[in-house]
């Protein structure tokens, strides 16, 4: 690295306020899984929750802390003793444990949300960055709607949690009001009237109200901001934060204008986008910048003979840089279980059990019998789909059959497995779907489950093409996920409420795709 280049952390927040977006809500299994991928991504911090916001998030945050080989792990915490406690005892047995303390410093905030007055602010920061320090080494603090904020008075709070023992600061954008000028000289302007300033990481973290979010982070460096807050896929509250996708290869590909690297392996940003489309069930726009499904596509003919000539015509970044292969062997089922498990290992999964590689190959084979050629996204999505989930599977699919007419009324006829034992049920319903679902909530014994969120999606194109079913399920005031895939809808439609119905049936025993539930909804929004 030039002795001029600055390196930028990546401080990634799609476990906690990624997941505060609504629909992103993920169980346990969904936040190992991601930081198993931030992780090989080489992600600085991951935020791993608010741990005082309610037990199951408490329990989380200190799962994702003890599972984590060397990232650090930080929580969430209001300028409150209690929650300082609760945030040190969940983050402790990390291997690089962080407390982010945060209270609001806006006028607006001030008066209305906190009705506090800006002494007792300035008093509530210093007082609860020292608490902080005084049990973690690696203390955060963040001026909530900072880019609201009065100039003098930043500058006496940034001081003062310095002085308290603040090793980073964070002056986040919270709403997406700023403009990249303001926001550059922001940064500027704390490190030219506090001292103290250029001894810590300056952080900056950005909301996407306004669609800047990502331009706001970029200037944020190029005023002196040496670690970024960002999610993946840019998902978040409200239109969601700055995307790490999008920050990472910024800074690589124009690498000599902003004179700053990370830490990141930019080859397994692709697996890791994919994997929290997986376990959200939120897909991408297809133009989204760097990982959408047309971000290296080319269709105007120009395009197409400029790239193939030399793709630096077109393309100023490469598929490769972020882990998408260029080159593609066609897989069918005449491909053997090298070519299968190669083509995993491109793809980004990292599979060491071999019995599982194994399932997986007789899926992709079954698959290969009902498609000519098997795609990458097909691949990606029996891989996906095949992980393991918390909950027992109580319930599993046997066989099903279907009546649909536009004249006598659709029935579904459903034989599942519940625990083990063979019931059948017939259901009715406004479609195929609908009646296959009456009979599996009869199987089940659960008459109240309510299907909130129902999305059907082809995995890829053509009239054989796989489809990817995610719903989400409301039971005794609580919600599960559950997602299938299959060549036929109905199936894949069956499998997606069957998982969800799994978790339902465990209850409290296993973690719900629930929504971010906190005393103080409107607090939460630190950023």
């Amino acid at each position: 690295m030039n002795p001029e280049t600055r390196r930028i952390r990546i401080f990634d927040s799609t476990l906690r306020d990624g997941e505060q977006s609504p629909g992103c809500s993920m169980n346990l299994a969904d936040k190992l899984l991601v930081l198993e991928h931030l992780e090989a991504l080489g992600v600085d911090v991951v935020e791993a929750g608010f741990a005082a916001s309610s037990p199951g998030d408490f329990e989380a945050v200190q799962a994702l802390a003890r599972a984590a080989k060397k990232t650090t792990i930080a929580s969430l915490a209001r300028c409150r003793k209690a929650d300082i406690d609760r945030a040190w005892e969940a983050v402790k047995d990390a291997a690089h444990p962080r407390i982010h303390v945060f209270i609001a410093t806006s006028p607006l905030h001030m008066e209305c949300k906190l009705r506090m007055t800006p002494d007792q602010v300035a008093a509530a920061a210093s007082e609860c960055v020292a608490y902080a320090r005084s049990l973690c080494q690696d203390v955060e603090f963040s001026l909530e709607d900072c880019s609201r904020s009065e100039r003098p008075f930043i500058y006496r709070v940034v001081a003062a949690a310095i002085e308290a023992g603040a090793t980073t600061v964070n002056m986040p954008d919270t709403v997406g009001f700023s403009m990249p000028e303001e926001y550059e000289a922001l940064f500027r302007d704390v490190l030219a009237n506090v001292p103290a300033a250029s001894s810590v990481v300056l952080s900056c973290h950005c909301h996407n109200d306004l669609g800047l979010a990502v331009a706001n982070s970029l200037a944020a460096v190029r005023g002196g901001a040496t670690q970024v807050e960002c999610c993946l896929n840019g998902i978040g509250e409200r239109a969601g934060n700055a995307s790490l996708e999008e920050i990472v290869m910024a800074l690589k590909t124009r690498h000599s204008f902003f004179e700053a690297d990370t830490g990141i392996d930019t080859t397994r940003i692709y697996a890791a986008s994919k994997c929290v489309c997986s376990v959200t069930g939120q897909k991408l726009q297809a133009n989204k910048a760097v990982v959408g499904e047309n971000a290296f596509a080319h269709e105007a003919g120009i395009h197409q003979h400029g790239v193939l000539a030399n793709p630096l015509t077109y393309e100023i970044m490469t598929p490769e840089s972020i882990g998408l292969p260029r080159s593609k062997m066609v897989l069918g089922k005449h491909s053997g279980k090298h070519a299968f498990s190669q083509r995993l290992v491109d793809l980004g999964f990292r599979i060491d059990d071999e019995a599982r590689v194994d399932e997986l190959f007789s899926k992709f084979k079954i698959l290969a019998d009902r498609k000519k050629t098997v795609s990458d996204a097909d691949i990606e999505a029996l891989a996906r789909h095949s992980r393991e989930v918390d909950a027992p599977e109580r319930l599993t699919l046997d066989r099903f059959s279907v009546v649909a007419s536009d004249v006598i009324t659709p029935m579904g006829t459903v034989r599942l497995k519940f625990d083990g034992k063979l019931v059948e049920k017939v259901g009715t319903g406004d479609g195929p779907v609908n009646a296959c679902y009456t009979a599996i909530r009869e199987i089940a014994g659960l008459p109240d489950a309510r299907l909130e969120v129902y999305n059907l999606t082809a995995v890829d194109g053509g009239m054989d093409a796989q489809c990817e079913a995610t719903v989400k399920v409301s039971n005794n005031g609580r919600t599960y996920r559950g997602s299938g895939v299959s060549t036929d809808i109905v199936e894949a439609s069956i499998r997606a409420y069957i998982q969800a119905l799994n978790f339902a049936l465990a209850g409290g025993d296993a973690p719900p795709a629930a929504p971010f539930d906190h005393p103080q909804r409107g607090d939460t929004g630190v950023h």
